[in-house]
């Protein structure tokens, strides 16, 4: 096998997700040999390692950080810096930055393995996405590694079910599901099982005072975060989605609130539009059904479509609890009886899991990058 190679891994995102990721990083990287943090970087100031034979400490990662006056570096200077080393790097990104996510190709060419839950990357424009997965191992055989379970489902295993399934030979034929833990704990809660649920208004607000949803619920509610997630699974299956507009998207915003000033205006006027959702949730109810907000994708016709839709209450997606996600795949080989994953999809700690998961097959391919190779 030669010489091990040594791993040095270079983090963008330092809060939120990052953070979460960094932690459990403190607790994965020990058992691997050879692999170390060489760069920490946030959208103010990063931590770097005066030379390669360093290694950044992930007990005190957040204090040095803090104490950095250096800035961060843009994705060029990452680029001209990893060129110094013969070390391999794996770039964590851990923003939403559509910048960084534009450099994905260059640094793929450069046999940088990226791994990311970064969404804009693989659901914005077609053209990036075609470079970025032509750039990569192994459509590219001299490419980096590109890993990005967790820019769908946060921890759940739903691109790589989705993977296994196409290299498997299976025909996929939909995929319908909830994409959206914020949708899922509002519609849990607005249209239950049992019970009659809350006002539509008051479920938005326990959902922001639970920190469910973003500071701005709009952010959730206009339906843009479930494209982004159905648009690269379609992709994955073959259907050329330009964007998140080339499809149906149902928002939840009122027309008359969409130009409110702040979340907060639009939090306060909110309650006279609760008749709306009602009317939607009585209508389903009258035929014993509930409403659930779900994307699907039907690969046959090419149809993807995101919005609300009514369920008989025997159906798993009407049975969710919490804030769960449930993803529903129809294939050939399972036929009517779909393959489903189902749990947590969202928040710091499960979307860290997603990365961190992809981090340790990222450092299993290029220690082995030879055999691979």
């Amino acid at each position: 096998m030669g010489e091990e190679k040594k791993v040095s891994i270079a983090i963008i995102g330092a809060g939120g997700v990052g953070r979460c990721f960094l932690q459990q990083c403190s607790q994965i990287l020990p058992l691997y040999q050879n692999v170390s943090v060489v760069l920490i970087s946030r959208s103010n100031r990063s931590l770097r390692v005066p030379s390669w034979n360093h290694v950044l400490s992930l007990d005190t990662w957040e204090k040095d950080l803090a104490a950095s006056n250096d800035p961060a570096p843009s994705p060029q200077e990452l680029l001209d810096w990893f060129g110094t080393t013969e070390n391999e790097i794996i770039l964590v990104d851990n923003t939403s930055s559509q910048d960084i996510a534009a450099f994905y190709p260059q640094f793929l060419k450069d046999r940088i393995t990226v791994v990311t839950p970064n969404k804009k990357a693989f659901s914005s424009d077609l053209g990036l996405w075609k470079k970025i997965i032509n750039s990569a191992y192994p459509y590219d055989p001299d490419g980096g590694f590109l890993y990005h379970e967790a820019s769908v489902g946060a921890g759940l295993p739903i691109i790589s079910t989705l993977k296994d399934l196409l290299e498997t030979c299976d025909e996929v034929q939909k995929i319908e599901g909830v994409f959206s833990g914020t949708m899922s704990f509002l519609f849990n809660n607005f249209a239950p099982m049992e019970g009659k649920g809350g006002k539509w208004s008051d479920e938005v607000t326990k959902a922001k005072n639970a920190g469910f949803t973003e500071p701005d619920p709009r952010d959730d509610l206009n339906g843009v975060d479930v494209a982004r997630k159905l648009v690269i699974l379609a992709r994955m299956v073959g259907l050329q989605i330009e964007s998140t507009s080339a499809f149906p998207v149902q928002s939840l915003i009122p027309k008359e609130l969409e130009d409110c000033t702040s979340g907060d205006e639009f939090m306060e006027k909110l309650p006279a539009f609760d008749d709306e959702m009602e009317k939607d949730k009585a209508k389903a109810e009258e035929k014993g059904k509930v409403v659930r907000f779900v994307g699907s994708i039907d690969v046959a016709s090419g149809a993807v479509e995101v919005g609300v839709k009514e369920f008989d209450k025997g159906h798993a997606i009407a049975g969710l609890k919490g804030s769960d996600n449930i993803i529903s795949f129809y294939t050939k080989r399972y036929g009517s009886n779909p393959l489903i994953v189902q749990g947590a999809g969202a928040g710091g700690e499960v979307t860290a899991m997603g990365v961190s998961a992809d981090l340790i097959k990222a450092i299993k391919d290029v220690h082995g990058w030879k055999i691979v190779r």
